[in-house]
């Protein structure tokens, strides 16, 4: 029921829901992103949606809306999809670490960008290429965007 007021609410604006969840004690905690950005505004504003469509009589709760962290793993698809040309972090569930540029997401796979160093037949150094790299998501343990200080 909240996830369908969520959805509703966020229809028509450039947000997503990302989670829903209800932790011991009824309290609600809801994550959204947008492909722009999350304002407290748009917090307060959801969160006023939610609860006068709930009724404190009937069960009291206590609910939190807020933006998913940057540093926070993606949930779903639409992070995927607005992270497309950053960089990120993708650590797949066999353990190896990568980092590069998110280049696709789908409803089945992501393609990352990595640049590797080889050394070619017969060279003194070793070059860098690109080479894309597809997962599935059930493969991945988390991708987040990574931020870097230079």
């Amino acid at each position: 029921m909240i996830r369908q007021l969520v959805e509703e609410k966020l229809a028509s604006s450039n947000s997503f829901l990302v989670d829903v969840e209800v932790k011991p004690g009824n309290i609600i905690v809801v994550e959204i992103d947008s492909t722009e950005a999350v304002s407290i505004d748009d917090c307060v504003e959801l969160s006023r949606y939610i609860e006068a469509h709930l009724d404190r009589d009937k069960e009291d709760f206590e609910l939190e809306v807020g933006s998913a962290g940057i540093t926070s793993p993606f949930k779903v698809l639409q992070q995927y999809q607005k992270n497309i040309g950053n960089e990120v972090e993708v650590l797949l569930k066999e353990g190896k670490k990568l980092t590069g540029i998110l280049k696709d997401a789908n409803e089945h796979n992501m393609t990352i960008t990595v640049t590797k160093q080889v050394k070619p037949e017969g060279a003194k150094r070793k070059v860098s290429i690109e080479e894309d790299l597809t997962y599935t998501y059930d493969e991945i343990k988390y991708t987040k965007y990574l931020i870097r200080f230079k």
